[in-house]
């Protein structure tokens, strides 16, 4: 482990070294459904900040509660979105694919079903 850096309450990086490669692992717990949308734009400013902070040679990893669904339906996210899900998509989710397209994050996304 090379650095632990706490952003707030939803946004922490941890930054490992593996072998020869650096890889960042950020934690996140985004705001919920019904929350001021201050808070959410806030919430996806910060995570911008943190994603843009990473050099392009280091690797990125990206977990954490998005608090909604991507659904099951790849809708116009094939480059995001692996078909696997739950539900209806819903508005904090477009946000995550939408982020996650920005920045060519992920090739598959899968958010668990309720209990």
């Amino acid at each position: 482990m090379v650095e632990v850096k706490r952003v707030n309450d939803r946004l922490m990086e941890i930054k490992l070294m593996v072998g020869e490669l650096t890889l960042n692992v950020i934690r996140t717990y985004a705001p919920q459904v019904g929350l001021d949308e201050e808070v959410k734009r806030h919430f996806w400013e910060e995570l911008d900040e943190v994603v843009c902070g990473i050099p392009p040679i280091e690797k990125l990893f990206k977990g954490g509660d998005f608090n909604g669904y991507i659904g099951t339906s790849i809708g116009g996210y094939g480059e995001v979105h692996g078909g696997f899900g739950f539900k209806d998509r819903n508005k904090g989710c477009t946000a995550l694919l939408d982020f996650a397209k920005v920045f060519e994050l992920v090739s598959e996304l899968w958010l668990p079903q309720d209990e």
